[in-house]
């Protein structure tokens, strides 16, 4: 590591928020003036200040210094300390003020300053209140810093220093001394193996209470990261004795000391003994989550559904009139039985009618003068239901009037959604803690109807909601298992329902005089090499030329994976270098971003109205000032040096990220080298993306082993068994 001493010249660019800071440093030896880019908290114009870090070149700003560590330089001289005070630090000193200061105390102008700042009161023009503004000013800045310094000592990234000094004020270092496990839970981002780690670099001993309960609390929400509602306690122990090395007995006892503090709940379940005599442990949140849910359904359950007025058959026949569509005898059965339920889910593969249902539903609840609301997960997933209903849709976070700043609903039990009827598509998608507002701030006056697929993806949060209502026989599912002869003849809705079956697809193989007689693809290659090469070939010539697919708009690929050559990560770089010829680029924490790239946005932003998977097209790029701005479906959204982190390249993305969406071609490498992620419900969610085309890109070998995974969707919750004790 190199270290530069120098005055900070210029601030260009400053975060309040992370303390991101890009800025030029005027350096003695050699005299010169270089820019520096890092985490600087409270940064100041005059300030003299050493820097620990490492040159780099910026394609477009040249050399610059990347610090990891800032110290402050305090001058020691007399004519430093004055040139000091009138470099606007400290608000209120001016030349004249500074000279009187400063022949008054000399070089110790700085420890009277701080430790006596009563003495301040000597100089002519200076009261009580200016010395107390003096010295509250200094002790800020300087307490910022000193903060700053110690996070750094004790390995915490500069990145995480500025949200530690947002969350604990002054008071930082000593809360962290008294409890550095409170990192992990107080701080997003930084985790157990961070916090112990500066835990054990102060001196804290490995084996007492606090770290045995932040082990606990680490190990449940991992174990939420993966889907799970819950560990069962003996599986709990043996991870935490084996991974860190406590004691059992201790673990034991931490347990029972977090039960009587209520943070976290046991029940017992009827789990396999060997997992721990089926005590299940939660934290309390999603304890509290499951059972609510399991209470609000039972209630919904318990409610006779409202009388219809209207003969059955008027109404379907003007639902066939308004729609312009023949029900048939499975759709017609569905919508009258529908009618007597306070609760239900319909259930299906691709081209089995879900989404002539929702339509119908709609259209039946307004005949009969029904308030109708329409819901998805995402947003992708309430446009689309908008476009087929021709019905307003909202994603279910607006529908609950999600307050992004505060992280709260303002919808719920005391403030309910106004509709009579609430259908929620996509609900494979809905995990646990949004389920539980959802069913909070549905009235129990209303009916509510789950439509999904509980053969695709789990959610990406935990739980598995849609598969557990199913599985717990309590809700009336209504089963749709009719293909429709439209979709029979598509080869991507066949092959669909034969993954689902766990049977293997029929395989054309993709020749290369492309014919348009089919739209499910299969080329044959071995290496993820050989992968690599026929997507980027499919992606920038074959599919445009024969089917007239544009790349950025129609063609999607989809990656079981993110890392390794057929990972989503590579392809992206290399489907960018061969579409994008743009030389003019903005590069931000390894990502490079040119105009015309396909990017997709990573988390729900309410305030932008953009979310989580979205895919859109960046329009422009202000590299002068780190901004860019993106189209999203005709409406163009802008991000600045901070929102950044919110975009990745979009050519390739993971079948996760997938969910919700439809694209008019799907290109899906699926190789042996993934067999980690090989599983039937991704090869299934990955074809039901397609509307057109689907091309399967790799070995049989791989698909085999894709089809006869069908175990990770089992996840641990207790929802099914608390539905049907509740029966």
């Amino acid at each position: 590591m190199i270290s530069l001493e120098g005055t900070l010249e210029h601030i260009t660019y400053h975060n309040e928020h992370n303390h991101y800071t890009v800025a030029r440093l005027k350096t003695g030896s050699p005299k010169t003036s270089v820019t520096v880019v890092g985490f600087l908290p409270e940064a100041v114009v005059g300030e003299m200040i050493r820097l620990t870090g490492k040159w780099a070149m910026h394609q477009k700003y040249g050399q610059q210094f990347r610090f990891d560590a800032a110290e402050i330089l305090l001058p020691a001289t007399v004519d430093g300390i004055k040139n000091y005070l009138t470099s606007g630090i400290l608000k209120g000193i001016g030349p004249s003020i500074a000279e009187k200061i400063v022949q008054k105390f000399g070089d110790e102008t700085l420890v009277v300053i701080e430790d006596q700042p009563e003495a301040l009161t000597q100089v002519e023009g200076i009261g009580e209140k200016k010395a107390a503004l003096i010295h509250n000013q200094w002790a800020s800045h300087h307490r910022v810093k000193a903060i700053m310094q110690f996070l750094q000592k004790n390995g915490i990234k500069a990145s995480y220093s500025g949200k530690i000094f947002k969350a604990y004020g002054n008071e930082a270092i000593d809360i962290i001394r008294q409890s550095p496990y409170r990192l992990a839970t107080d701080i997003p981002g930084i985790g157990f193996y961070i916090a112990d780690k500066i835990a054990q670099n102060l001196g804290v001993e490995t084996d007492i209470n606090e770290r045995t309960d932040a082990c606990i609390r680490h190990s449940l929400k991992e174990a939420l990261g993966n889907g799970h509602l819950f560990i069962y306690k003996n599986d709990l122990i043996e991870r935490i004795s084996d991974i860190f090395k406590i004691a059992p007995d201790a673990i034991d006892d931490a347990i029972e000391t977090l039960r009587k503090s209520k943070e976290i709940i046991i029940e017992k379940h009827p789990g396999d003994e060997t997992d721990g005599g089926g005590h299940a442990v939660y934290l309390k949140k999603m304890h509290k989550a499951e059972k609510t849910i399991a209470g609000r359904i039972s209630a919904l359950l318990s409610i006779p559904a409202d009388p219809v007025h209207i003969p059955v058959e008027t109404i379907l026949s003007k639902i066939e009139s308004r729609l312009i569509i023949a029900l048939s005898t499975e759709q017609r059965r569905v919508l009258e039985d529908i009618l007597k339920h306070r609760i239900s889910i319909i259930t299906g593969g691709p081209g089995t009618g879900k989404t002539t249902l929702i339509k119908s539903i709609t259209a039946m609840h307004q005949t009969t003068g029904k308030r109708v609301c329409l819901a998805a997960p995402t947003g992708r997933a309430a446009r689309r239901l908008s476009e087929v209903t021709n019905h307003r849709a909202h994603t279910i976070h607006k529908l609950l009037e999600y307050n992004f700043d505060d992280q709260i609903f303002g919808k719920n039990q005391d403030n309910p959604i106004d509709a009579d009827i609430i259908i929620v598509d996509e609900a494979s998608m809905v995990d646990t803690i949004l389920m539980y507002h959802l069913l909070n701030a549905i009235p129990l006056t209303a009916a509510v109807v789950m439509v999904g697929d509980a053969h695709q993806l789990p959610p990406v949060g935990p739980g598995n909601m849609l598969a557990d209502l199913i599985t717990s026989e309590a809700i009336p599912v209504f089963y749709l298992n009719t293909i429709f002869r439209q979709a029979k003849e598509s080869s991507i809705i066949v092959n669909a329902h034969c993954v689902r079956n766990g049977d293997f697809p029929q395989l054309n193989a993709m020749k290369n005089e492309l014919h348009h007689d089919t739209d499910f693809y299969f080329i044959n290659q071995q290496t993820p090499e050989d992968v690599v090469a026929s997507i980027i070939d499919l992606y920038t010539k074959k599919l445009p030329d024969r089917f007239g697919l544009d790349p950025i708009r129609d063609i999607q690929v989809l990656s079981p994976m993110h890392k390794g050559i057929a990972g989503t990560i590579n392809l992206n770089k290399v489907l960018q270098t061969r579409l994008n010829t743009h030389t003019s680029a903005l590069s931000h924490n390894g990502n490079r971003f040119k105009v015309n790239d396909k990017v997709m946005h990573l988390k729900n932003n309410y305030q932008k109205d953009v979310f989580n998977g979205d895919i859109g097209t960046i329009t422009n790029i202000d590299k002068a000032n780190s901004l860019l701005s993106v189209d999203f479906y005709g409406r163009n959204v802008d991000y600045d040096i901070n929102e950044i982190d919110e975009l990745s390249l979009g050519y390739a993305i993971s079948v996760h990220k997938s969910q919700g969406s439809e694209y008019p071609a799907v290109i899906l490498p699926i190789i042996t080298q993934q067999y980690v992620m090989l599983q039937r419900n991704l090869l299934y969610t990955a074809i039901t993306r397609a509307k057109k085309l689907v091309v399967l890109i790799g070995a049989k070998k791989a698909l085999a082993i894709a089809l006869k995974n069908n175990k990770p969707q089992m996840r641990r919750s207790g929802l099914a068994d608390r539905l049907q004790l509740n029966l």
